[in-house]
C-alpha cells in the first residue's frame, strides 16, 4: 500500500543545532502511527514542519511528500489550501488553541469557510452542527454561540477535534491531545478519535510521550529522542519485544498494578547515549538503531 505522508531523511535546525536529525517516516491511507518520546525530542516540531509552520529560522532539509507531493516545495497558496483540509491538526492546550472572543460555532465555521467558500450560510450552520454531534459536544444548536470559557477541559478539546475533521481531512496529527485531560476526559477523547478514525477513514499521526495512551491508538509506534529515531515497529513488537534500551526505559517507567513499590522505576543514566548507528531491521517491519 502506497504512504499517505513519507518523510524522507528529514532534518530540523535552528541556529546550525539539529533538533531533529534525518529521520524517515511514513504512515499509510487509515493508519495510525504513535510518535513517543520525551520533551525535546523533535516530536512536535516534526508536526510544525509537516504543515508548514515553523518560522524563517528553522532550516529544513530532506523531503516530506503528502499524496506524493512534496510539500516543502508546495506553493504557498497551494499549501494553504491544503492545511485544514487533507491534514489537520489538533493541538494539546485548547485554551489557548480557541480564539477566546469568539463563539465556538463561529470558530468551527470559519474552518469551514476557508476551504469551502461555496457553502451559503445555512449550509455552514448545517455543517457546524453536524460537527458538534460528531464529537458528541452536548445541545450543539443550543450551545455553538457560547464561548471557550463556558466549557469543560474535555469539551474543549472535543471543539478542537470537531475544527480538525469538518472538512473531511485525510490525515489528522493530534500533538499531546489528551496531556492536560484526566484520566477519565482522557479515555472519552481516545475513544472519540477510534471512532472518527473508524466513521472518517482518517490516518493518524499521534504524538505524545505517554506510552500507555500510544498503546491504545496506534498500530504503529516511532520512538525518538534527541531527534533520532532510536525504534519503530508494529504496536505489539514495540510494547512485547522492545529492542533499544531507551524505549526499555520508558516502558519501564510506568507503574502498573504488577510494579513492585519497594524498587525504584527504570531510569536511564544521565551518561547513557541513545547511539548514533545506523537502524537495522531487528524482525520484519521493527527498525532498531545501533
Amino acid at each position: 500500500m502506497d504512504a499517505l505522508l513519507e518523510l524522507d531523511r528529514l532534518s530540523i535546525s535552528f541556529q546550525n543545532r539539529n533538533v531533529v536529525d534525518s529521520l524517515t517516516l511514513n504512515v499509510g491511507p487509515g493508519e495510525v502511527l504513535g510518535l513517543v518520546g520525551e520533551s525535546g525530542s523533535g516530536k512536535s516540531v516534526t508536526a510544525l514542519a509537516i504543515l508548514r509552520l515553523l518560522d524563517s529560522a528553522a532550516q529544513v532539509n530532506g523531503s516530506i511528500r503528502f499524496q506524493g507531493r512534496d510539500l516543502l516545495s508546495l506553493p504557498v497558496e497551494e499549501m494553504r489550501k491544503l492545511r485544514g483540509r487533507e491534514i489537520s491538526m489538533i493541538f494539546q492546550e485548547p485554551m489557548t488553541a480557541l480564539n477566546p472572543v469568539m463563539p465556538v460555532g463561529e470558530q468551527i465555521a470559519e474552518a469551514i469557510r476557508t476551504h469551502q467558500p461555496e457553502r451559503n450560510r445555512r449550509q455552514v450552520r448545517e455543517a457546524v452542527i453536524e460537527a458538534m454531534h460528531a464529537v458528541a459536544l452536548p445541545e450543539p444548536e443550543r450551545r455553538m454561540g457560547d464561548y471557550p470559557h463556558q466549557f469543560s477541559g474535555g469539551q474543549r478539546q472535543r471543539i478542537l477535534i470537531a475544527m480538525a475533521i469538518v472538512n473531511r481531512p485525510r490525515l489528522l496529527i493530534a500533538d499531546e491531545p489528551t496531556t492536560a485531560l484526566d484520566v477519565t476526559v482522557q479515555a472519552q477523547i481516545l475513544d472519540l478519535l477510534a471512532d472518527l478514525r473508524k466513521r472518517y477513514s482518517l490516518a493518524m499521526l499521534f504524538i505524545s510521550h505517554d506510552l500507555a495512551v500510544v498503546s491504545r491508538v496506534a498500530d504503529r509506534v516511532a520512538v525518538m529522542r534527541h531527534g533520532l529515531l532510536l525504534e519503530e515497529g508494529p504496536q505489539s513488537a514495540i510494547f512485547q519485544s522492545p529492542q533499544h534500551a531507551y524505549t526499555r526505559s520508558l516502558l519501564g517507567a510506568i507503574p502498573t498494578l504488577e510494579t513492585d513499590i519497594s524498587q525504584p522505576l527504570i531510569t536511564l543514566p544521565a551518561t547513557f547515549q541513545s547511539g548514533a548507528g545506523e537502524l537495522r531491521e531487528a524482525s520484519p517491519g521493527h527498525w532498531v538503531r545501533s
